[in-house]
């Protein structure tokens, strides 16, 4: 099959992630697997996905078994890059055409180039979240949607919750087969010695109790819920990750009088994003929107052992991930207080921590392991490929 994501791996992010592990894990089971992407980094190799003029050049990888193509780009304008060259890609993997396409959104840029490929068929579609805030381009965009999700054989939403908001999905309700994303769980569940040693060091460089937040840094990832809830919190928080938020939201965090306790880290290795969920305290994970359709890096944090605090995101998948007083500490959207309660009740309250931590091991392994998501979907391909 081939997979059609919008970056790869480097490339940090929920969607990439997500496209790395489903393709490993297929290709761990037999499948004959490529990936096709718009290659996120510049020539000097840094990371060029929120720079809008810069030129990213086509490159052919591998990443051990699956074969990997990430397209050039001449720029990115109102998040769309410019790809002249994927449809030529596209028509040209359609000479010997796979037995299944897979096409991962929200994606625009993919979406464009399948909808003028006619021969990308039959066409599965993994839709990880609706386009939520910008109002704009959401409706401009529907008329895409519609007709790239109409040509799918089967759509599969991250969770079944998530449907309930989706007016789009609910469209296509006789196409949907919910699919839980999921994970390579054995760098977490099993730490390397690289990993414990980050873990130590972690817990020597910055003032405990040590909070955890990671991912990009935009919008609906309620980072500054989580600057707000540090006030009423002791210890540091440690943000991993990048984005177009970063001098916004540290300047926001000297308004709030923590930023001597907030370590904004940036990009981590993988031994080092496992040491940081071994010496955290917990996950903060105060996601304000549906475009947060899941959080993965939940299942990262609950197969390691850190405990989760989220939010109730009205029909999104981010509290059944992790589930209230069962596997998390789920928490209204928005409410800085609240967050910082939950959090102090991990401080406090015995055996809470020790209760939610066992739930969650046992929650991520028998839910959202790779290679129960990777057969998942291949059970779904194998009912296309019949039908077709």
């Amino acid at each position: 099959m081939i997979h059609l994501g919008k970056y790869y791996p480097p490339s940090p992010g929920g969607i990439e992630g997500h496209t790395q592990s489903l393709a490993r894990a297929q290709a761990t089971l037999g499948a004959d697997v490529r990936v096709v992407v718009v290659n996120h980094a510049a020539r000097d190799g840094r990371d060029a996905t929120f720079e809008k003029w810069t030129r990213t050049p086509k490159a052919e990888t591998t990443d051990g078994p699956v074969s990997v193509t990430r397209v050039g780009r001449l720029a990115n304008v109102a998040k769309l890059d410019v790809a002249p060259g994927l449809s030529a890609r596209l028509n040209e993997l359609a000479r010997n055409p796979p037995d299944v396409w897979h096409l991962h959104t929200p994606n625009i840029t993919m979406m464009l180039a399948v909808l003028r490929c006619p021969r990308v068929a039959p066409l599965v579609i993994t839709h990880h979240s609706d386009i939520v805030r910008q109002k704009v381009l959401k409706h401009l965009v529907r008329p895409l949607e519609v007709a790239a999700y109409r040509r799918a054989a089967r759509i599969l939403p991250t969770s079944a919750p998530y449907v309930d908001g989706s007016d789009l999905l609910k469209r296509f309700a006789d196409k949907l087969t919910p699919v839980p994303l999921g994970m390579d769980l054995s760098p977490f569940q099993t730490p390397s010695a690289a990993a414990r040693a980050c873990a130590e060091r972690f817990r020597e460089r910055f003032t405990g109790p040590v909070w955890l937040c990671v991912g990009r840094l935009i919008y609906y990832k309620g980072l500054h819920v989580a600057l707000e809830a540090l006030k009423a919190v002791p210890g540091t928080l440690v943000v991993i990750g990048t984005g177009p938020l970063g001098a916004e939201l540290k300047r926001k965090s000297q308004e709030l009088g923590v930023a001597d306790r907030v370590a904004w880290y940036g990009h981590a290795s993988a031994d080092e994003l496992v040491g940081a969920y071994l010496a955290a305290a917990g996950l903060w994970f105060p996601s304000v929107a549906r475009s947060e359709g899941f959080g993965l890096v939940q299942v990262e944090a609950m197969a390691a052992g850190c405990p989760v605090i989220n939010t109730a995101v009205p029909a999104s998948g981010v509290a059944w991930v992790a589930r209230h007083e069962r596997e998390a500490l789920t928490v209204p959207v928005g409410d800085a207080p609240a967050l910082a309660a939950a959090a102090n009740r991990l401080l406090t309250e015995a055996g809470l921590k020790e209760r939610l931590v066992a739930a969650a091991r046992t929650r991520a392994a028998a839910e959202f392991d790779w290679l129960v998501m990777g057969g998942r979907c291949l059970d779904v391909y194998r009912g296309v490929v019949g039908r077709s």
